[in-house]
Order: C-alpha cells, then sequence, then structure tokens
C-alpha cells in the first residue's frame, strides 16, 4: 500500500497512548436539493476533538457555528467527490477555520478523486480557488496563513485500496467508488480498536470496494438517495446504491453499525419501507442521519 505522511496531522495530532475514541458530528445529511438539510458533510472527533473534514456541503459554515464546534485542530479534509453538494462550502470551511485559529499558520491535507471528463482533479479544484489566480486567492492570508496542499487518489475500480495517513494510531484509507461521470472514493478512519467508513455517493457497481474497505468497520455511514427499482427515476441507480443493495453490502462487510445519510425526500417519506429493505440482509443497528447528529464510533 501506498502511504502518504499528513505532516501537519502528525505535527498537532495529540493521541492516547494505549487507545481513545472516533466520534461523528452529522453536518448535513441532505443531498442536492434544498428541502431543509444541508449537504452531505461531516466531522470527525479524535478523543471528543474534531479533527478530520469528510465533505463540505452547502450548509457546512452554519452547522458549525450552530453546535459551536472548534476547529483548530481540523488540518486534514477528504472530499468523496467533486460534486455542489459536497464541496460547496469548502470556502466557508477554510474561512472559518483560518478566522478562528489559535496559531499564526495552518497546514491543510486535502484528498480527493483525480480528474476525469469535466471534473478536475482535487489538486486543480484547489488551485482555481485558493491559489494565485484563483477565485479566492486572498483566502490563504487573509487570518492565519495556510498551505493548502493536494492529493489526488485514483478513481479506477481496479485501483488498489491506499492508507493515505498512518500516524500515532490513526490510519485513513481510501479505495475508488463509481458515481456516474463523476470521479469518486470512498474513505475510512480507524484509531486504534474503533474505525468509521463513508461510503460518500456511489452506485452498485462500486459495492465490492466498499465492502472490502469497511470490513469489521464500528460504523458505516451509507448514502441512501434512492428507492428500490422501479421507485426511484432509472438514471438515478447509475448514481446511487438502493436500500436493498446497501443491506447486503453491510451485512458482508461485517459492518456493526449502520448510518443512512444524504437522504432524499422521497427516501425520508419512506423510511419504513427502505429499512425493511435493510433489514431483508443486515440485522445490525440502522439508524437515519440528520443534522447536528453526533454518533460515537462504539456507542
Amino acid at each position: 500500500m501506498r502511504i502518504i505522511a499528513v505532516l501537519a496531522l502528525a505535527a498537532n495530532l495529540q493521541l492516547a497512548a494505549l487507545g481513545g475514541s472516533l466520534g461523528l458530528v452529522v453536518l448535513g445529511s441532505g443531498g442536492p436539493r434544498p428541502f431543509g438539510r444541508a449537504g452531505s458533510s461531516y466531522l470527525v472527533e479524535i478523543n471528543g476533538t474534531p479533527r478530520i473534514l469528510v465533505d463540505a456541503g452547502p450548509g457546512t459554515f452554519l452547522r458549525i457555528g450552530e453546535l459551536q464546534l472548534d476547529l483548530d485542530q481540523v488540518d486534514t479534509v477528504l472530499l468523496t467527490h467533486l460534486h455542489i453538494d459536497h464541496t460547496g462550502d469548502l470556502p466557508g470551511f477554510f474561512k472559518a477555520r483560518a478566522l478562528t485559529a489559535r496559531a499564526p499558520a495552518i497546514h491543510f491535507a486535502v484528498f480527493g478523486p483525480s480528474g476525469a471528463g469535466v471534473f478536475p482533479s482535487t489538486t486543480r479544484f484547489l488551485n482555481l480557488l485558493f491559489e494565485k489566480g484563483g477565485a479566492w486567492e486572498y483566502q490563504k492570508t487573509f487570518g492565519a496563513d495556510e498551505e493548502i496542499r493536494g492529493v489526488d487518489l485514483g478513481v479506477e475500480l481496479n485501483s488498489s485500496m491506499n492508507q493515505i495517513v498512518d500516524v500515532n494510531g490513526l490510519r485513513i484509507t481510501a479505495i475508488a467508488t463509481h458515481h456516474g461521470d463523476c470521479p469518486s472514493v470512498a474513505y475510512r478512519v480507524d484509531y486504534y480498536k474503533e474505525s468509521i467508513a463513508f461510503s460518500g455517493d456511489m452506485d452498485a457497481s462500486a459495492v465490492p470496494n466498499l465492502v472490502r474497505l469497511a470490513k469489521g468497520c464500528s460504523l458505516l455511514v451509507f448514502h441512501c438517495a434512492v428507492l428500490d427499482p422501479p421507485n426511484s427515476p432509472s438514471q438515478l441507480y447509475s448514481l446511487h446504491t438502493p436500500p436493498r443493495r446497501i443491506g447486503e453490502a453491510a451485512r458482508d462487510a461485517g459492518a456493526k453499525r449502520l448510518l443512512l445519510s444524504h437522504i432524499a425526500p422521497d427516501v425520508e417519506e419512506a423510511s419504513r419501507t427502505v429499512l425493511q429493505s435493510i433489514r431483508a440482509s443486515y440485522q445490525g443497528p440502522v439508524r437515519f442521519a440528520h443534522d447536528k447528529m453526533r454518533v460515537p464510533a462504539n456507542p
């Protein structure tokens, strides 16, 4: 496996010597349509301190303020893909982090998919926003000085699973998924004996990769944006995994608990049917995410 050292995280991370805890803060549990949920976004807490941002959909900035979260130790960002409902508030997050920083400089590591078609690579995406000539070039000097370092990850389904962070008991692993024409990646965060896996948006063709990534995880966050066929528009099944297949994936991965997120209105209205479909295969605890929800990796 290819291991990428994250110098900022290694320098700042204060981890327990013999173990510790992982927790999840759901900043946004919705998708691209505005119906009262923020776009997909999560913070991973290590020993109670926010450390890792996973996606930054519209509404992330607002939810951080509502929860009065301390961002001072967040220096790692994991982007599953570059759709607006997963990245629209990334500039707002960087701004919030810079204006509340207690140190004069911040070093971010931002992981995300390489580019294809109309989608730039993660490094180019960051350059277009924040580097010289970018839309918000001023951001890196307004507040704390920022170094924003992008890392592009493989997006072919036959790409190897990569450990991208390994420091002081914390490991982050990535694997390619499939989300129509948009390059996409799933992630797993391990901290000693606890783990959280994030599917991101993906169709059922990527389930074998997700199962490999999520094997035995404490908590699997799986995006549930469609109903079982034929109850959602047919084109959406090339973008998202239906509930019955989600249940099979959680079962095959041996996930201890399942959290459904990226909830669409029709999924919310049919939540009982969705749960029944998942339970046809998966017998572990299942919850539906909502904004500002806190979930420990292990209850």
